[in-house]
């Protein structure tokens, strides 16, 4: 078969346009993978391999019915039977709280941040030693007598453990002591009675001083 010129023509035409549909059909592959192989790298940005800004809580408010507006103008140590009460000024549907310092021998009472009563108290020995910490009044009875300690009248008594420490009233002298429990003046106890309720709290701390503007409750 003899070629001409213009038969070679139409071969090479038909040529280009082969190999023209051939880079078209294999060219979105190769784009494809190479979007593939990208697309698992990370992306440098304005905040890339910066640490994170640590969030710091605000601090929580003091609740004001717990901070000490005013103490009891008492002065010196207070001795042994010597109490005082004084509610002028104190609101009077405030928070109850109670605070005992073994170092000191003393309990205030503190009702809406005011002091209302203070007393010097008899602690227990080494042996049965009045506990450290924070106790709500779990029972109340105003004529209670000890079912351990052969019947002794325990008058006014707030008790604070299940074990039976409590706050109750008894002779406060030098050189006397409990079994654990918080001593007070009956005069004083009496008092104390009327205006506390159940669930009201007892802080018993050793050498903690507090003063106005501090919180009863530490926060």
């Amino acid at each position: 078969m003899k070629f001409t010129a213009l038969t070679g023509m139409a071969l090479a035409f038909v040529g280009l346009v082969g190999a023209a549909g051939y880079l078209l059909v294999k060219a979105p592959e190769h784009a494809a993978a190479l979007v593939s192989q990208q697309s698992d790298r990370p992306k440098a940005g304005a905040d890339f391999a910066k640490p994170a800004v640590a969030l710091t809580a605000a601090p929580t408010p003091r609740d004001e019915r717990f901070v000490i507006k005013h103490v009891l103008p008492i002065t010196g140590p207070i001795k042994y039977g010597e109490w005082h009460w004084d509610e002028r000024g104190a609101p009077a549907d405030g928070p109850l709280v109670m605070t005992v310092d073994l170092d000191a021998r003393v309990l205030s009472v503190f009702r809406g941040g005011y002091e209302i009563g203070a007393t010097a108290v008899l602690l227990g020995t080494t042996e049965k030693p009045t506990p450290l910490g924070k106790f709500p009044i779990i029972w109340k009875k105003a004529d209670h007598y000890s079912s351990t300690y052969d019947g002794a009248p325990m008058p006014f008594t707030h008790r604070l453990t299940n074990d039976g420490v409590a706050i109750h009233g008894t002779k406060v002298e030098k050189g006397y002591a409990s079994h654990g429990c918080i001593g007070v003046p009956n005069d004083f106890g009496q008092k104390l009675f009327a205006v506390s309720k159940l669930g009201d709290v007892v802080y018993i701390t050793k050498g903690k001083r507090i003063g106005k503007g501090d919180s009863l409750i530490g926060g």
